[in-house]
C-alpha cells in the first residue's frame, strides 16, 4: 500500500471533521442571521454552547457513517462520481440518524431549519473537498507521487491498449515497470529478479489465452512476493459476476443471478429517462436550433440522417433485438453511406470486429466535423428516449448488417435498449476495441443499477472534452 494513499485517508477523516462543525455552524448563523429572522422570527430557544455540544456528537456519529460507507478506504484515487454518490448517501443516513435521535429527544435540536440546513452545507462543503483532494492526488500523479508501479502480463491487444493508456494518461496513477508476454517459469526467475531492484506494486494479467498453469504460477507469485494481483475478466467471467452460491443436498449450486434491470429497475429506469430527455430537449434546443441552421448553409442535403443512399429509412437494432427507426444530424455529404462498405473499406478502424469506423473519413462536411467532435450530431437520439426506442445510457445502437456479424455472446449487449451514452463510451470512446466494448456493456448490464446510470451521465461530458479522435 503506497504511503501516499494512507495519508490521503487519514487526512480526510479530521478535514471531514472540521467541515461538517462549519455546516453546522453555517446552518445556526443562517438560521439567527437577521435575513432569515425578519422571513421567520425564532419562537425557540437553542443557546450556542448547548448547541455546540451537540454538534460535535452529531459530527462524530457522521463521521463514522461516513468511514461504513468506505470513503476512508485506503485505495489510489477513485473516480469524482463514485465519492459524490458516497458522500450523498452518508449524509442522507446521518440525516436519518439525526432525525430519530431527535424523535427520542426532543430537547436536541429545536429547530428543523437548522438540521436541514446542516446537512445541506454538509453535503455542499464535503462534495468540495473531496473533489479537490482527489484532484490534488491525481495531479501529483504527474510527478511521480503516489504512482503504483505495474507488471503487465500478457501478449493480446487489451495489453498493447493497457500499455498505451497508462503511459498516456499519467493521472490514471500506473506507471509500467516491465511487461513480460507469457508467464513460464523462465519469466517467472525474470521477474523475480527484476522485484528485488525496482519496487513493484501490482501484477496486471491482461492476456485471457494464459495457460491455466501460467495464470495460476502467477497468482501464487503474486501472493508470495505481497504484490497485488489483478487481471481483466475474458467475456464469460463478465458475464457471470453476479452470483449466488446455495447448498443442496449438501453441495453448492452456484446460480448465474439475471440483471438487476427488471421489474422496478425497468419501471424506474424509464420514468428518469422521460423526466431527464425531456428536460435536456428543451435546455438544448437552441443547440438543436443552431445545429439544423449551420447544417443548412454548409452543404446540400437533408438536415438528418434518416435514409440510406436508396432511399429506404435508416434502422438500429434496440431491445430484444427488434429493429427501430433512427436518425441524427447529418454530418456527411448526401448519398455517400455505403462508401464505407466499398472505396472506403480500406480505411476501416474497426477491422476486429463487426463495426466499421472510417479515419479520416472524406464524406465528413466541415459542420459535420465539429458536430461529431462534440457529438452534437447524436443530441436528437433525446426524442428517440422521449418516445421509448432509447435510453440515455446503454449499450450503442448498432446497424443490422452489423448486429448480423455478432457473435452469440455478443447478443448479450440486446437484452436492454440501447443508450445515447454508456460504460463503454466514458471508458474509452472510439478507441475502444469491440470486445473491450462488449465487456463492459454486458458488465453495465449484468451490473445495472440507478446511481450507475447516474455515474455515467456525470462522466459523459468529461469523455466528450477528452481529446479523443472524432468519429
Amino acid at each position: 500500500m503506497k504511503k501516499i494513499e494512507t495519508f490521503f485517508s487519514v487526512l480526510m477523516i479530521p478535514v471531514d471533521f472540521v467541515l461538517l462543525i462549519l455546516a453546522g455552524l453555517s446552518a445556526y448563523h443562517l438560521r439567527f442571521s437577521s435575513w432569515w429572522t425578519g422571513i421567520r422570527p425564532i419562537i425557540f430557544d437553542l443557546p450556542f454552547p448547548e448547541y455546540f455540544r451537540s454538534l460535535i456528537l452529531v459530527a462524530i456519529i457522521w463521521i463514522l457513517i461516513m468511514a461504513m460507507s468506505g470513503l476512508y478506504n485506503i485505495r489510489g484515487a477513485r473516480r469524482i462520481a463514485v465519492e459524490i454518490n458516497k458522500i450523498f448517501f452518508a449524509c442522507a443516513a446521518g440525516l436519518a440518524v439525526i432525525a430519530i435521535i431527535i424523535f427520542f429527544r426532543r430537547d436536541l435540536f429545536d429547530s428543523r431549519f437548522i438540521v436541514l440546513m446542516g446537512s445541506v452545507f454538509a453535503f455542499l462543503y464535503l462534495t468540495i473537498a473531496h473533489i479537490f483532494i482527489r484532484w490534488l492526488q491525481k495531479e501529483l500523479y504527474k510527478f511521480g507521487i503516489g504512482v503504483r508501479k505495474v507488471i503487465l502480463v500478457g501478449n493480446s491487444m487489451t495489453t498493447d491498449s493497457l500499455m498505451s493508456e497508462f503511459s498516456s494518461n499519467k493521472k490514471a496513477g500506473f506507471e509500467v515497470v516491465k511487461r513480460v508476454r507469457d508467464f513460464s517459469l523462465e519469466t517467472a526467475q525474470e521477474v523475480a529478479e527484476f522485484i528485488t531492484n525496482h519496487e513493484v506494486d501490482e501484477i496486471i494479467s491482461s492476456d485471457p489465452n494464459l495457460t491455466k498453469a501460467e495464470t495460476l504460477r502467477l497468482y501464487d507469485f503474486s501472493n508470495e512476493n505481497h504484490i497485488t494481483f489483478k487481471y481483466v475478466a475474458d467475456l464469460l467471467e463478465v458475464k457471470v459476476l453476479r452470483t449466488e452460491v446455495a447448498e443442496i443436498f449438501g453441495m453448492p449450486i452456484v446460480e448465474v443471478k439475471r440483471t438487476t434491470l427488471e421489474g422496478w429497475g425497468k419501471v424506474w429506469k424509464r420514468l428518469f429517462d422521460i423526466v431527464a430527455s425531456g428536460i435536456l430537449i428543451i435546455l438544448l434546443s437552441p443547440v438543436l436550433i443552431l445545429t439544423m441552421l449551420a447544417i443548412v448553409l454548409d452543404s446540400r442535403g437533408p438536415i438528418f440522417f434518416s435514409r440510406r443512399d436508396d432511399g429506404s429509412p435508416v434502422y438500429r437494432v434496440g431491445e430484444g433485438g427488434v429493429p427501430f427507426r433512427y436518425f441524427k444530424f447529418r454530418s456527411m455529404i448526401p448519398n455517400s453511406d455505403n462508401m464505407r462498405y466499398k472505396e472506403l473499406a480500406d480505411r476501416n478502424l474497426r477491422s476486429e470486429g463487426p463495426l466499421v469506423k472510417i479515419k479520416d473519413d472524406p464524406r465528413v462536411t466541415r459542420v459535420g466535423r465539429f458536430i461529431r467532435r462534440w457529438s452534437i450530431d447524436e443530441l436528437p437520439e433525446l426524442f428517440l428516449v422521449f418516445i421509448g426506442r432509447m435510453s440515455l445510457v446503454g449499450p450503442r445502437p448498432h446497424l443490422p448488417e452489423e448486429v448480423a456479424k455478432y457473435e452469440n455472446y455478443h447478443r448479450k449487449t440486446l437484452t436492454v435498449k440501447p443508450g445515447i451514452t454508456g460504460l463503454a463510451q466514458v471508458s474509452g470512446r472510439s478507441d475502444l476495441l469491440f470486445e473491450e466494448e462488449a465487456k463492459l456493456d454486458i458488465y453495465y448490464i449484468e451490473n445495472w443499477s440507478f446511481l450507475l446510470d447516474i455515474s455515467i451521465l456525470l462522466r459523459t461530458p468529461l469523455a466528450v472534452l477528452k481529446h479523443r479522435e472524432a468519429e
